[in-house]
């Protein structure tokens, strides 16, 4: 009699697969798509560091507030237009505190450090996010950092004060304090809106942001500063480019970048803010850099680079959603006849 060898997916001794989800598994960060998405993301701070030069030559002088104000309201109102859709009842609450943390709160506090701080000091204050995230993680999620990203982040920063200090730097008590409060707003910011995004489109869910941390800054600039009159054609040029390129594109994709990435990875790019001002001063103001700061820019990109890639090691270990590579998506392996069955599903937001 002809023996029949037993079926592998219906055999007694196989074992039950468990469901894994894809949220302890770490996605490769060489895959195409995941550098797609890291460019993506990084045009976000690459907009906000034009904002330099677009301000001293173009905007009305001594009007900070009023420049955030006219970057993030209009942008919000449009966005909140054309969603036609305005938070529940129960998403109030966290929209309005991400809005605080990422919009009114940190634009206010990085435009009186950036008054009363040579742009440098506060630039490298601003490169501790990452370490924040690090210490939020590590501390609620139980989350040792990693350690190639977390000495990769020390050398961003050693990196950006050599490239952005001066000797001739004067430290400020407020200015200081408020970039430091600036950064810590920021990297919660990051670190909750990767938690708390309500199941909207991105688009809608920046639109609610922008609109009212914008009208958080509403009455703040009416307060601090007088209404900007007798405006010219350069400067409606440029309110309308920091409200188009410097909000409505980079806030989309960095809310989108927060969704898709990991949170140290997507808050270490910010530090292409002040390194797309310094190129821009090289190449349109004929500014020069000296050997130490040539050396510092060379250390930013390969640290920032060096996080980014950090995760190809984390792949073969199970981590949580949050540590320095995570998904956004979850893997359920059935236990029934066929275990390699794989259902992707969107993981539930809380």
């Amino acid at each position: 009699m002809t023996q029949v060898a037993p079926n592998p997916k219906t055999s007694s001794n196989s074992l039950p697969q468990p469901i894994i989800p894809l949220s302890t598994l770490s996605p490769n960060p060489l895959e195409p798509k995941y550098w797609l998405n890291t460019l993506l993301t990084m045009l976000a701070p690459i907009f906000w560091g034009t904002t330099y030069i677009v301000t001293t030559e173009y905007l009305p002088i001594d009007r900070p507030l009023f420049a955030a104000l006219f970057r993030v309201l209009p942008a919000g109102i449009l966005l909140t237009l054309w969603a036609r859709k305005l938070p529940k009842s129960h998403q109030w609450p966290r929209i309005l505190i991400l809005s605080f943390l990422n919009i009114s709160c940190f634009q206010a506090l990085l435009f009186v450090a950036a008054y009363r701080l040579p742009g440098g000091i506060a630039a490298v204050i601003g490169a501790v996010q990452p370490l924040i995230i690090m210490a939020l993680i590590w501390r609620f999620e139980h989350q040792s950092p990693r350690s190639v990203a977390l000495l990769a982040t020390l050398a961003a920063i050693v990196g950006m004060a050599m490239l952005l200090i001066t000797p001739e730097a004067e430290w400020d008590t407020i200015g200081l304090l408020a970039a430091v409060l600036g950064a810590v707003s920021m990297a919660v910011g990051v670190y909750l809106t990767k938690r708390w995004k309500p199941p909207v489109s991105n688009l809608t869910f920046t639109g609610w942001q922008l609109l009212f941390g914008g009208l958080m800054l509403l009455p703040l600039a009416f307060w601090q500063e007088s209404f900007p009159t007798n405006l010219t054609t350069d400067n409606l040029l440029g309110y309308a480019y920091l409200a188009i390129f410097g909000s409505l594109i980079a806030y989309s994709l960095w809310f989108r970048g927060i969704e898709k990435l990991p949170s140290v990875a997507v808050s270490i790019l910010g530090a292409f803010s002040p390194i797309t001002a310094t190129v821009i001063g090289w190449v349109v103001l004929n500014q020069r850099l000296s050997l130490l700061q040539s050396l510092g820019f060379i250390i930013v990109l390969v640290a920032v680079f060096i996080v980014q890639r950090d995760g190809n090691k984390a792949n073969k270990k199970p981590v949580k959603q949050d540590n320095a590579i995570y998904s956004t998506h979850s893997i359920n392996t059935t236990d029934s006849t066929t275990p390699t069955d794989i259902n992707v599903n969107k993981e539930s937001k809380p």
